[in-house]
């Protein structure tokens, strides 16, 4: 996400609400798959919109248990109270991934390492003086999912979702920011997934210090082939 600069926390609500569209192309057990992403996010409860961002990438899953990604996404922020200035920060971003999942009976983890470059483009003088016209990034995300009503995340299954994630900054200062989540999902069907839940979002540098808090809801539909298809948890693709 970008930071935003323009507000300190104090100044911020104390509840925000993300809202997260995903289309997915699963794919086999070795073979290409992909994806596309549009979120809007607002600075209050279901208020004050300030954010949105599209995103898209291809995978490859290497097996059963591993996937790599590269993807890129377009990125802007606004300042809710005058949205006709245009964005405050806009922010090109291409990433590099590689994802991990393991099975201990119920429990279905995932380990998800993330390089992201970062290029920002028309923002204040200020903020280009803090954070430059380029960044590189290291993200790492451990998501548990765990099915409450069957032993595996299908149709009509009820399951929770909880994940910690980690972004480091390559220069100093090192430490920029953590999420952690928790929410209740329902896949409907083969193809449609509801999420809600909390995430908590503390950024550390290299703007602002504090925490806040998001009711974050999702919906994602996934393609299917017909034959051979890779078993896939429904996670968040941010």
């Amino acid at each position: 996400m970008v930071l935003l600069h323009h507000f300190s926390f104090g100044q911020q609500q104390r509840l925000g609400t993300w809202f997260i569209g995903t289309v997915q192309l699963p794919a086999r057990e070795k073979g290409w798959g992909g994806f596309l992403e549009g979120q809007a996010r607002a600075n209050a409860f279901f208020d004050q919109g300030n954010y949105y961002e599209i995103k898209g990438g291809v995978s490859y899953d290497l097996g059963p248990a591993f996937s790599a990604m590269i993807a890129t996404g377009r990125y802007h922020t606004y300042n809710f109270r005058d949205l006709a200035d245009g964005p405050q920060t806009l922010e090109t971003r291409l990433w590099e991934q590689i994802t991990m999942s393991q099975n201990v009976d119920r429990l279905k983890f995932e380990h998800r390492y993330r390089v992201e470059q970062r290029w920002f483009g028309e923002s204040t003088p200020e903020n280009i003086a803090i954070q430059g016209r380029f960044r590189n990034r290291i993200r790492y995300r451990l998501n548990l999912m765990i099915p409450l009503n069957e032993t595996t995340i299908k149709s009509k299954t009820v399951f929770v979702s909880i994940y910690d994630e980690l972004f480091l900054n390559v220069k100093s200062p090192n430490l920029e920011r953590n999420r952690f989540y928790g929410g209740l999902g329902y896949q409907l069907d083969r193809h449609w997934i509801l999420q809600a839940g909390l995430v908590n979002q503390y950024d550390q540098a290299p703007v602002r210090l504090g925490s806040k808090n998001n009711v974050v809801l999702s919906v994602m539909y996934r393609f299917h082939r017909k034959t051979g298809e890779r078993y896939r948890l429904p996670t968040q693709v941010d």
